[in-house]
């Protein structure tokens, strides 16, 4: 305002209204929200999230809602060089925010709706407060010091409000009747069909990407080639960048992968050399606005049933790591040409704890969707369990996560991890007959890319030596007769091409 008398007016054309709610318990901490290990029995769910109190009054008539975050003793501060504060307290007020949006927006069961306007007031970063998974880059109207303005999507804004507060429970299906979510699902579906009738399709897709040499194409045209198996009807996008040659994008294009060329990205704190130095490459998925989601899966995966169901989620869903964190092999995001741009402002500033792209995102990406386990099966045990853990899968696996030696890097008789005292904890029998089993059922001219070299055949032979004199391995994998019939038609390693 020019002056105080123009401010005056404008007080009198306006209607405030506080809000009253009751304040989260001091006592609940992020990890209380965001826990290492839930129950996943999703017939029997036991785990429960802890309540966070949203607006007390049903307000209406609100065109306009705005919120302080304070920073520190309280809501925190809102960035600490870019990575995001995990405060229950701000997480609190963002979804207070959200819920008097949608609940003022959102009109009626028809669907009518009016424009509700967010406004965060603070000085702590960039936001104001605003917690960026809720409120979106593309939903920032206008920013000025310490006042940002944004108009969402009640869509979007409504989604989220069907999720738990946190992980501390598996977010639930949209057709599950339990839940607020299945009423969200009916509308959902009836703007589906209004939206393809007039043309305008879901646009959605599996994503992998390939950078710095050739050693997953195996991997990623039998994860294509599992993915089509389970009757999948997405797109299958491959980001690939100029270390993947013309023959092997041509194996891959032969399986399914539409292909789009990228510049990788170095990874700003991993060493020189290490396997991570450019997994930031990954973050390039952001850039694929064609489509509204993806399911972004590293390509040391195969697919054993439909994830489809699972595009309907928001961002950034995924399965637990550890601690509080996500596991980045398989992920839902919405690209976001914004996001992107905000990924690479502040990549030099935040940390990893792993100096690749999950220690980062799970730096800036606090507030996720937790997806049930069999989703991301990691093929890792305990060793102190014994042997026989390794032998036996669990009954559902959607999709199995191949950690260690790869088994296209194994010869077909058994799993190669068992050989090397450092790797035994990802080795299995079972998870490796399930990846052969794909194989076999692909087309001679797509195994031909899965081929075994010289240099891998001598490195098995090495440690199949060193495993028969370790007394260690009673398990005697390293006695089984190698018929591997790749070993009678090798082909050039990487190094001699």
């Amino acid at each position: 305002m020019e002056n105080d008398d123009e401010a005056d007016k404008l007080r009198l054309l306006t209607q405030t209204v506080d809000v009253q709610f009751d304040r989260v318990n001091e006592k609940i901490v992020w990890k209380d929200l965001f826990p290492e290990w839930i129950n996943e029995d999703e017939t029997f769910k036991t785990s429960s999230c802890p309540e966070i109190p949203l607006s007390i009054v049903n307000l209406t008539g609100l065109d306009v809602v705005i919120a302080r975050v304070p920073c520190g003793g309280g809501g925190g501060s809102d960035v600490e060089d870019g990575a995001e504060v995990k405060d229950v307290f701000r997480l609190q007020l963002n979804l207070i925010v959200a819920d008097l949006m949608v609940r003022n927006g959102w009109q009626d069961q028809k669907q009518r709706r009016k424009d509700v306007y967010a406004v965060f007031v603070g000085s702590c970063g960039g936001g104001g407060g605003a917690m960026w998974e809720i409120f979106r880059c593309e939903d920032l109207l206008w920013h000025e010091g310490d006042v940002w303005v944004y108009k969402p999507d009640l869509w979007r804004l409504k989604e989220k409000l069907t999720m738990p507060v946190g992980s501390c429970q598996l977010a639930p299906p949209y057709n599950s009747k339990t839940s607020e979510r299945f009423i969200f699902y009916s509308l959902f579906k009836e703007k589906t069909r209004r939206l393809e009738s007039s043309g305008h399709r879901r646009r959605e897709a599996y994503v992998t990407v390939l950078h710095s040499s050739e050693s997953y194409v195996c991997g990623a045209i039998a994860l294509a080639h599992s993915i089509r198996r389970s009757n999948s009807t997405k797109d299958l996008v491959l980001l690939a960048d100029d270390s993947i040659s013309p023959v092997s994008l041509l194996g891959l294009r032969r399986v399914g992968w539409k292909i789009k060329r990228i510049q990788r990205i170095k990874s700003p704190h991993a060493e020189k050399g290490a396997y991570n130095e450019w997994n930031y490459s990954k973050l390039r998925i952001w850039e694929l606005i064609h489509y509204d989601k993806i399911i972004f899966i590293d390509s040391d995966f195969l697919v054993l049933e439909n994830l489809d169901s699972f595009f309907d989620y928001p961002e950034l869903s995924a399965v637990g790591n550890s601690r509080d964190i996500f596991n980045s092999g398989v992920m839902l995001v919405e690209p976001s040409i914004c996001k992107f741009k905000k990924l690479m402002e502040i990549k030099d500033l935040v940390g990893s704890y792993n100096g690749g792209d999950q220690g980062f995102l799970n730096q800036i990406i606090v507030w996720w969707h937790r997806w049930p386990t069999r989703l991301n099966f990691l093929k890792a045990f305990p060793l102190e369990m014994g042997d026989e853990i390794h032998e036996k899968l669990p009954l559902r696996v959607s999709a199995l996560h191949y950690l260690g030696w790869k088994p296209w890097m194994c010869y077909r008789d058994y799993d190669c991890n068992w050989d090397m005292e450092g790797r035994r904890m990802f080795a299995s029998d079972e998870a490796h007959r399930r990846w052969w089993e794909v194989y076999r059922t692909m087309p001679s001219v797509l195994q031909s890319y899965c081929g075994l070299d010289k240099e891998t055949d001598d490195r098995l032979k090495k440690w199949r030596e060193r495993a028969k004199v370790n007394t260690n391995f009673s398990d005697g994998h390293w006695k089984i007769q190698i018929k591997d019939p790749r070993r009678k038609k090798m082909i050039l390693s990487s190094s001699d091409r």
